[in-house]
């Protein structure tokens, strides 16, 4: 059974000339937002996100890559396009 979403009507509040939200406590709690957030256009709408501090390492970011068994065929064959086998051949050297 799919989760529903909940939905909540919330009001704008003027800050200046500018417009804001008024997030619910409960809700601030309950996603772990803080001082900042990130604001993402989807295509369904605005998505609000907490600022994630965790930045991979090389290794991680390296390993994380390499489980994701993407298939670079195509780039290969782009890179190449329109260069001789021996002009490739030098280019790698």
């Amino acid at each position: 059974m799919k989760k529903q979403p909940r939905v909540q009507s919330i009001k704008l509040v003027s800050i200046g000339n500018s417009k804001g939200v008024r997030l619910p406590k409960l809700i601030l709690q309950k996603y772990g937002f803080a001082d900042e957030l990130l604001l993402e256009e989807t295509e369904q709408g605005i998505l609000l996100r907490k600022v994630d501090d965790v930045k991979l390492s090389w290794e991680e970011t390296y390993r994380a890559m390499a489980q994701e068994r993407e298939d670079w065929q195509d780039f290969e064959n782009i890179v190449l396009d329109g260069m001789e086998m021996d002009e490739a051949a030098t280019q790698t050297l």
